[in-house]
């Protein structure tokens, strides 16, 4: 037998026991029910991620919520694109823009509150199958909303629906409360080099 034939036939057998393993996990995890997800830490991709969920969702037939809590000052390409499907996707843009930029505490607060009471509404839809509160661990982070009553209004949702909580900063509490946590590391961004962000890459 070649050397060739040998490297394939280890790799065949390595396949044939990863299959076994992995199937037997699939057959174990048998439960159903609404996840809730956080996407957190200083890398780039946390709502990005998110929206990419929704896309997901709305291929399988789901109605999306989209509650974003600090940006809002300038129109993003999410946005732009998800606001063409007005009878699946229910798109709030509640912020004013980033903190260092509204530089108003108690606006920001205000703001956040008048967010979080579209966000429950959604959370009480058992028509809507998932929903996204971007940038929400911000607010939380600065406190300008209440950890407890938060994730009090999540537990409540409906049973099957799932919720993803984007931003930096994730809180322990939500950590705690989540079924699934991302944390997106930096290694590296253009920005630092002196690149401007870009459409169809940053917005």
């Amino acid at each position: 037998m070649s050397e060739s034939s040998e490297r394939d036939a280890r790799h065949k057998a390595r396949m044939e026991r990863k299959k076994a393993l992995i199937d037997e996990k699939i057959a174990q995890a048998q439960d159903e029910y609404g996840l809730l997800l956080v996407h957190s830490g200083n890398g780039k991709g946390k709502s990005s991620s998110a929206f990419g969920m929704v896309a997901r969702a709305l291929g399988h037939g789901f109605k999306v919520g989209v509650v974003q809590f600090i940006k809002g000052a300038a129109s993003t390409g999410e946005e732009t694109f998800f606001r063409r499907f007005p009878d699946e996707v229910s798109y709030h843009v509640m912020g004013e823009g980033f903190t260092w930029e509204t530089q108003d505490r108690q606006r920001d607060i205000h703001k956040a509150q008048e967010a979080w009471v579209v966000a429950r509404q959604l959370l009480n839809d058992p028509a809507v199958g998932l929903v996204v509160l971007d940038e929400l661990n911000i607010a939380l982070k600065y406190g300008y909303l209440e950890l407890d009553a938060v994730l009090a209004d999540i537990e409540a949702r409906p049973l099957l629906q799932h919720v993803v909580v984007t931003g930096r900063g994730a809180l322990p509490g939500m950590i705690e409360a989540a079924d699934t946590v991302t944390e997106m590391s930096l290694v590296k961004h253009a920005f630092k080099a002196g690149v401007k962000a870009q459409k169809g890459v940053e917005f």
